[in-house]
């Protein structure tokens, strides 16, 4: 690539405020997910069985017994999924914007498919989040490392996955509201986490690279300006 192309490659800024947004959106996900499964723990059991037993429709004296428990239970509810889908827009905007800072005329499109098309997302956003830190151009020697991180989250995401597809419909069966226990809340934690490192790896490769090329930019300025006292050509005296 010519040092020209290199400079105008970093002249958009690194997406560190959409990196800030999915450090918060996650960290409000897994306290929303907390939240709940605390509720599970303490109150979610006795109120399945309430609710077996009024047929799912309590009314009067039993309705003002389950009312408090029931409104808590579907704020819950509506805090978990209101904050999951905020996680997975902050960080689409960031894989975006972070593939865009590599190169600007990256396309918005193989993102969205990447994540939407079934099958295609259990492979595809992994590969696009290596691809855009093979193109920060990272040190030698981090491959390895870097690897490792990017492994462990998206195992970590699709333990959590299955938990969610596949136990959680047996597990709510069982006499609990939603079968959200430990188990689940652990995975979730431990995969926004290790999400959050891979997005701070990468935001802080390219805020990295942004000020080399800034110093490039610098240098360059500083060596193309005349000296001092000195006759720009074309011009006497």
């Amino acid at each position: 690539m010519a040092r020209g192309e290199n400079i105008v490659r970093y002249t958009q800024a690194s997406p560190t405020r959409a990196a800030f947004a999915v450090y918060v959106t996650l960290a409000a996900q897994v306290l929303s997910l907390t939240a709940l499964v605390v509720f599970e723990q303490t109150r979610g059991h006795r109120l399945a069985v309430q609710l077996a037993e009024f047929g799912g429709r309590p009314h009067g004296d039993d309705a003002e017994a389950v009312v408090g428990a029931v409104t808590l239970f579907a704020v819950l509810i509506m805090l978990v999924m209101s904050t999951a889908i905020a996680a997975a827009a902050a960080y689409v905007t960031w894989l975006v914007r972070a593939r865009q800072a590599n190169d600007r005329s990256a396309a918005t499109g193989p993102v969205a498919a990447a994540w939407l098309i079934p099958g295609v997302n259990l492979v595809a956003p992994v590969v696009l989040v290596d691809e855009v830190w093979r193109g920060t151009r990272p040190p030698a020697g981090q491959r390895g490392r870097w690897l490792g991180l990017l492994a462990g989250w998206w195992v970590s995401w699709l333990a959590t996955l299955a938990l969610v597809t596949v136990r959680l419909p047996l597990g709510s069966s069982a006499g609990d509201l939603t079968g959200v226990g430990p188990l689940e809340l652990g995975c979730v934690a431990v995969a926004a986490v290790l999400c959050a490192a891979t997005v701070r790896e990468l935001t802080r490769l390219q805020r990295t690279a942004r000020s080399s090329s800034a110093t490039v930019r610098a240098a360059f300025s500083s060596h193309s300006r005349p000296a001092p006292g000195s006759t720009p050509i074309g011009r006497i005296g």
